[in-house]
């Protein structure tokens, strides 16, 4: 009988033990986490849940009775130390497990500020893991002032719930502008404009040059400008990065990440990857994507070749944000793009389509859900849309479909 272990017990390690006996693998499963706590949805922490409008246990992906039920051994709170892909085993504490098939499913972690600016100041928080956001919440309270550095979805999403429950915002972003790495300037504009609509402090093409700590707390900032402002704390939002450590101890490839063939194979032939970690072919190029879609889409796919199939994952992303009454969907890649056609709804209702040369590639949609489908089965099908009909905001989209 055979051993599969998954080292990472978030959406796609979760998906991926799901699938596995939902595909009628009999062996053995062993789900291996670094948390408490069963596998759950990360993209509610900094929003309903952060809000107070999710309960802890609606966060779980599944009940611990699933797992229970399938047989598959839950290993929470319990860190993987190293990997011997010679020896075929996984090192737990002082505990050694052997494996026939590995699968990594680690995830990412994010980036800290640097101890020497401040970083490690009690008030100075990340928002990744459950631990962080009830570690913050306490403080996120009306009239309290926070410095949010980062002016990417993550920094946005918590600048947005901490203004709604009445905190002072100021948010700091190195760019020229909020969103510049990932959206249209178009995108930008919408996002900035509905920010300061809520009482949010925008300041782009600035930085922060340090923190201010009496007794260890974070009581003020001063940044690249010169300019000095007081907080009581401060979210940090500056990116993540593929957790990718264990792999390069046990000598596996990297490339951005833990490097996978189509199949989600790493170049060691018993160990497999899958999710945030993962990097894999993509056009001419390779890629990485960072969502909760690609994440179960791909877990299910290396589960599936983990039992004998060789099916190549084809990623069709998409991606949402909530930020207060917004809700922001994204279909596509827009790199590389030479064109953006406006598609203006009332009210927020608006969409921004991306073109690289005649052909769609992405679409942002804020509040204009018929947009994104359009758009996301368009560049599904790799397909195009006229960009005079997209335009029209009399025109209905549905015929582009049949075009």
């Amino acid at each position: 009988m055979s051993h599969i272990v998954v080292i990472g017990a978030g959406q796609a390690g979760s998906s991926l033990v799901a699938k596995l006996r939902k595909d009628g693998f009999e062996g053995d499963i062993t789900l291996i986490g670094a948390e408490t706590h069963l596998p759950y949805q990360r993209p509610p922490l900094s929003k309903a849940y952060l809000l107070g409008e999710m309960e802890m246990e609606r966060l779980f992906l599944r009940p611990e009775s699933f797992y229970a039920d399938n047989n598959i051994t839950l290993r929470l709170g319990q860190r993987v130390t190293a990997i011997d892909p010679k020896a075929k085993t996984v090192t737990v504490g002082d505990e050694v497990i052997s494996y026939d098939e590995l699968a990594l499913t680690t995830g990412s972690d994010p980036r800290y500020l640097p101890a020497s600016i401040g970083g490690d100041l009690q008030g100075v928080h990340v928002v990744r893991d459950l631990a962080h956001i009830d570690e913050m919440e306490p403080r996120v309270t009306e009239g309290a002032r926070a410095l949010i550095v980062g002016g990417g979805y993550i920094g946005l999403e918590a600048a947005a719930v901490c203004a709604k429950r009445g905190v002072k915002v100021t948010l700091v972003e190195m760019a020229e502008r909020i969103l510049q790495r990932v959206a249209a300037k178009e995108t930008s504009d919408y996002f900035r404009a509905l920010h300061t609509g809520h009482g949010a402090d925008i300041r782009e093409g600035v930085g922060l040059d340090r923190l201010i700590g009496e007794n260890g707390k974070v009581v003020g900032a001063v940044l690249t400008d010169g300019t000095e402002i007081e907080v009581d704390f401060v979210v940090v939002g500056v990116g993540i990065a593929p957790s990718s450590q264990l792999a390069e101890m046990a000598g596996l490839e990297l490339d951005n990440g833990i490097k996978t063939d189509a199949h989600g194979r790493t170049s060691d032939p018993s160990i497999w990857a899958a999710g945030d970690c993962a990097s894999f072919p993509h056009g001419e190029g390779r890629i990485r994507l960072e969502s909760v879609p690609n994440a179960i889409d791909q877990a299910e796919i290396v589960a599936q070749n983990m039992l004998g199939a060789a099916n190549d994952y084809t990623a069709t992303p998409w991606f949402w944000s909530d930020q207060y009454d917004v809700k922001l969907q994204i279909a596509g890649l827009n790199t590389g793009y030479d064109r953006v056609v406006t598609r203006q709804g009332e009210g927020q209702t608006v969409s921004f389509w991306y073109y690289k040369g005649d052909q769609l590639i992405a679409v942002d949609a804020m509040n204009d859900p018929r947009a994104y489908m359009v758009g996301k089965r368009l560049i599904d099908a790799g397909k195009t849309a006229d960009p005079a009909v997209v335009a029209d905001p009399a025109a209905d989209l549905k015929p582009l479909l049949k075009a």
